[in-house]
């Protein structure tokens, strides 16, 4: 268990008029994401100037009140003024898993707009630092050809050893964890229903290693459940990998009032004052 940053103040103040106190919280990695996933990347998307547009799926008779409307899904979908990347927020949407838990960024990008499909997609479920999606989001963003690849699979681990993980004994060249051992990186075998381009993922044999995308996840003791997860498909350029693994990584605290439960008693902490 690690102490708070300030011993001298307690580590659950009263809760001030008007809302939950805030601490600074570090690791980042462990810090959650405050209940404000959503907010947190789309006033990032905002700020890029990309366009939001809420789609709401439903059935309603004419003469049915507002209130009596049964909605069945809705979806609020970002897109890029080139229109070549977009992100979806799909927590409402009857998201499928990843680990066990709801993906809730849905963030792709295709090279040109004369196909309507993505070249790649990443998923993010809750709980992933805010801070960490936004910063993939502006890199993707920065960048002319969203789907061209840069650089090598190297950056991504360079990115996370820079700022203290280990990599990992066995696979030093794919793999990489924090120094608790909680929160990894690893270049690997996608899960099923990961979307990417690539045409190798279609003809892949059952019993073939499919393609490799790096994966990331924190697991706050070893068999519990995850605390967020994320998958990048094969095709996700390195350069934006590694930017939000270095944004995951970082040293840096965040702001938070809501902790989770799971990794509350890990994280160091001090009130914002």
């Amino acid at each position: 268990m690690e102490a708070p940053l300030y011993p001298e103040f307690p580590p659950d103040p009263s809760t001030p008029p008007g809302g939950q106190p805030a601490f600074w919280v570090g690791p980042r990695h462990l810090a959650g994401d405050d209940g404000r996933l959503y907010d947190a990347v789309a006033d990032t998307l905002v700020g890029l100037g990309w366009t939001s547009l809420t789609i709401v799926r439903g059935r309603h008779e004419p003469d049915d009140a507002p209130e009596d409307r049964q909605v069945l899904r809705s979806t609020v979908l970002h897109i890029s003024p080139d229109a070549l990347r977009w992100a979806q927020w799909s927590l409402a949407d009857e998201p499928f898993h990843l680990g066990d838990l709801p993906i809730a960024w849905q963030i792709s990008a295709r090279a040109d707009t004369s196909s309507p499909l993505a070249q790649w997609s990443a998923y993010f479920t809750p709980d992933v630092p805010g801070e960490a999606v936004a910063d993939f989001l502006l890199a993707l963003d920065a960048r002319d050809q969203p789907a061209m690849p840069l650089a090598g699979p190297e950056l991504v681990l360079d990115a996370v050893a820079a700022h203290g993980w280990l990599r990992d004994i066995d696979q030093p060249q794919v793999a990489a964890t924090d120094p608790t051992f909680t929160s990894h990186m690893s270049l690997g075998e996608v899960p099923p229903l990961i979307q990417d381009a690539d045409p190798r993922a279609l003809i892949t044999e059952t019993d073939e290693a499919g393609l490799a995308g790096w994966q990331a996840w924190a697991e706050p003791a070893l068999g519990a459940p995850y605390l967020w997860a994320v998958s990048f498909g094969s095709s996700v350029p390195h350069d934006l990998v590694a930017a939000f693994a270095a944004s995951l990584s970082s040293t840096a605290p965040v702001l938070r009032r809501v902790l989770p439960e799971a990794t509350r008693e890990r994280l160091l902490r001090a009130p914002a004052i």
